[in-house]
């Protein structure tokens, strides 16, 4: 059975309907005509070679470094089409300048002017393709990527290329495997090292005989779930666009060399008919592969299909140009057809080349029936093509065309076979900036995904969070963080959080800043005006008492506990009470400046009066001792003075805190994270319990003196009062002081009030409820 590679057929073809363009054309090369010269090298190396010397030589045997006739046999060749067999070519044909351009050879290597300084080609380097394919890849977010590559030089330098640019663009490659397709255990290592990555886009740099294999393993195995991206060497190829692999390669995208209707080349295809003499004998064998049928008369050429359709002569190419098949080869006719013209247009460039002003030495030109083969180079290298769609095809300093390719998205069929529809274009040569185009509304994804398939090692931070990269680990892998106290990020994947400004906090999800909530003690909460009703409430009592002084104040029990220093002491009582309501609402600068001045000098007052009357006690005891000299101790300017005395010291140290130090209102942030406590700063915490530690002072020696005179004869005893009311009082303060240290914001200014309101309440109940129960209850007793 003969192997008839029948797509090089209509590349052959193209050729063909170039060359008949060109000549036809009267203005293009007037008064020449153009030739070819076919050499297969049936895929082999050697006959390669073996080829390029022969067309070198004009002879029927290829010899080295040698040429039988003057002019060249020929002017320029086109191929060949695979990389590798290009580069020998290259080597041979860069000795001699030859041009050569070749219209599928994409490696990058054959870019180096230094090594292969004639050749040119009608594609884009894999470098661009390259390029391209990882910008695709961050074009749908795909920042973790497994790479396969054909383990030859077009898989090597392709696919490192992609790496780079991967890298570059901030993805990762979860990892990258060559294949071999004589090596089945190496595949299925490969297709071990796919299913069990977690990366959904997988990067294919290889051909499509290489991809039959991996495909095939990978049913197998029973691998799901992958997205391939394609490069050119299977993007668009029929011979995977096959029902068998549509689980795999439905939603595949990939590049494709940029694809154009060749103006008339239908109707040339349309009119090849096999029988015609001037068609060679690989027209039946053509005829018979694509329409699957066989000619009577040439049973002994053709393949036998086990079938007896017969093929007759008249079948229509036109289902052939417009099937996958024909898609997926004419894109090289066309690269072929393009190079074609090149050449046609670089040697019009040489015939019109103007005496005295030519590219060469001495501004000359050269003679177009007999020039050297570097002189056409030159003229390739400059030559500038109008293409049929409008396009100009240049080369640049490296040989190499504009990078154009068709972005082609794999669709399943209702036969479910596969079709390639074009949904975008990666073209560098676009002015605006954007290269790369892709029409989303077209694309088709596998699996049943409405939108873009997601392939991450991680997937993204959400705002609130900061990334952490994983230790040992590409920096695509990483762990989300939640944001550190007071800090936040308003962007998904932050590396680092911001801090919110002195007076903000973050909000519940931590991507906003909102101001912090002020904090203070109010009156509109429940504590405050539970404060409030208290204190006002408590202020009342010690005025009843005052009033019920005032009504039997001819009582013996009035009198003798010194109605006018009582008297004093209940307004100072009821002064304590309401000093609570000072430390009440928000700390303004008048209120935190005179509320603990005016706490201590109206306690101190109390306390002085509940002193005076200690003294006063143990005076008036003394007094009644014959020959007593303290009976001048016992009249009542002593206890004036007493109380006037003790005052005033408190007095002078107040007005010394407020006037060198003096309290003053601040926002305190460091206590509650997120809140802002409004609260008085007492300028000197020193002054403060100064004051505090000289009403403990006057408390503590009213407590001791009262106490020692607990046991004098009485039957009021108001030494025991006293001392009772002391010790109550000296209780509740002691312990506010670890109170106070052990609480913060609003609820520190509670526990003061607290102390306030208890403390005031221990001394009138402790000095007034058993007078004023006796009072009123057992008035008898007076």
């Amino acid at each position: 059975m003969l192997r008839f590679r029948y797509h090089r057929f209509l590349q052959f073809s193209s050729m063909r309907f170039a060359i008949d363009e060109i000549n036809r054309n009267p203005t293009l090369l007037p008064n020449l005509t153009l030739g070819f010269q076919v050499y297969d090298s049936c895929t082999g190396i050697h006959q390669e070679l073996d080829g390029t010397l022969k067309m070198l030589t004009g002879q029927k045997e290829g010899v080295p470094n040698f040429n039988c006739k003057k002019i060249p046999p020929v002017a320029s060749t086109i191929g060949h089409s695979t990389s590798t067999f290009s580069i020998l070519n290259a080597h041979v044909l860069g000795l001699y300048r030859y041009p050569q351009i070749s219209y599928l050879a994409s490696s990058s290597v054959l870019s180096d002017k230094t090594r292969f300084p004639s050749f040119f080609r009608t594609v884009p380097s894999d470098a661009f393709q390259s390029k391209g394919l990882a910008q695709l890849v961050l074009h749908f977010g795909w920042t973790w990527v497994g790479l396969v590559a054909v383990d030859d030089d077009y898989g090597h330098q392709g696919i490192q290329v992609v790496k780079q640019e991967i890298l570059r663009g901030g993805a990762c490659v979860a990892f990258t495997e060559y294949i071999m397709s004589n090596n089945l255990e190496h595949i299925s290592y490969v297709t071990k090292v796919i299913k069990a990555s977690t990366a959904k886009a997988i990067i294919s740099f290889t051909k499509d005989i290489d991809k039959v294999f991996l495909l095939d393993e990978m049913l197998r195995q029973n691998v799901t779930g992958k997205v391939f991206v394609a490069s050119e060497a299977w993007s668009i190829s029929y011979l995977l666009a096959v029902e068998k692999y549509s689980s795999l390669l439905a939603g595949s995208i990939g590049f494709s060399f940029h694809s154009t209707t060749i103006t008339g080349f239908s109707n040339f295809l349309n009119s090849i008919r096999p029988f015609n003499t001037n068609e060679g004998p690989w027209t039946k064998i053509f005829w018979e592969n694509v329409f699957r049928c066989k000619f009577i008369y040439n049973i002994s050429v053709t393949n036998t299909w086990g079938n007896d359709k017969v093929c007759t002569g008249n079948e229509s190419m036109e289902s052939i140009l417009n099937s996958d098949y024909g898609a997926s080869n004419l894109n090289a006719a066309y690269n072929l057809y393009s190079a074609s013209h090149i050449i046609a247009k670089s040697l019009h460039d040489m015939l019109s080349c103007q005496k005295d002003n030519g590219p060469f030495k001495y501004i000359s030109c050269t003679d177009i029936q007999n020039f050297k083969p570097w002189q056409l180079s030159y003229y390739i290298q400059n030559v500038k093509v109008k293409l049929s769609n409008g396009r100009e095809l240049f080369f640049d300093k490296n040989g190499d065309p504009p990078a154009v390719y068709d972005i082609v998205n794999w669709q399943v069929n209702a036969d479910g076979t596969m079709r390639h529809v074009k949904v975008g274009i990666y073209d560098t040569t676009r002015k605006d900036g954007n290269i790369l185009v892709i029409n989303g509304s077209a694309m088709k994804w596998a699996f049943g995904l409405s939108q873009v398939p997601v392939s991450v090692c991680t997937p993204s931070c959400p705002v609130g969070f900061r990334k952490v990269l994983r230790r040992d680990m590409p920096v695509c892998c990483f762990e989300c963080v939640s944001c550190p106290l007071g800090e936040i990020s308003n962007t998904t994947d932050s590396l680092d959080c911001i801090k919110c400004p002195w007076d903000k906090w973050p909000n519940i999800q931590k991507d906003k800043c909102h101001p912090k909530s002020r904090e203070f003690l109010s009156f509109e909460e429940p504590l405050g005006s539970t404060i409030v009703t208290i204190s006002v409430f408590s202020s009342l009592l010690p005025l009843s008492v005052f009033g019920i002084f005032i009504c039997y104040k001819n009582t013996p029990i009035v009198r003798a506990n010194n109605f006018s220093l009582s008297c004093l002491l209940l307004i100072s009582m009821s002064l304590c009470f309401l000093t609570s309501l000072a430390f009440i609402g928000y700390p303004q600068a008048q209120k935190c400046l005179l509320r603990q001045v005016t706490f201590g000098t109206i306690f101190t007052l109390c306390v002085s009066c509940i002193l005076a009357k200690t003294f006063m006690v143990v005076f008036a005891f003394m007094a009644t001792k014959p020959g007593s000299r303290l009976r001048q101790w016992a009249s009542p300017r002593v206890s004036y003075i007493i109380v006037v005395l003790a005052s005033f010291l408190q007095l002078v140290l107040c007005i010394s805190w407020i006037s060198l130090a003096p309290p003053f209102p601040e926002d305190n942030i460091q206590t509650k994270p997120g809140i802002i406590i409004v609260e008085c700063n007492e300028g000197s915490s020193t002054a403060f319990w100064c004051m505090l530690g000289y009403l403990g002072l006057l408390a503590t020696i009213s407590f001791i003196v009262a106490f020692l005179a607990r046991r004098l004869p009485d039957s009021f005893n108001e030494a025991k009062f006293i001392t009772f009311s002391m010790l109550a009082f000296l209780s509740v303060w002691v312990s506010y002081i670890p109170a106070s240290l052990s609480s913060s914001g609003k609820y520190t200014v509670a526990m003061e009030v607290f102390a306030i309101l208890s403390s005031t309440w221990a001394l009138v109940i402790c000095m007034f409820a058993p007078k004023c129960f006796i009072i009123l209850i057992f008035p008898l007793l007076m």
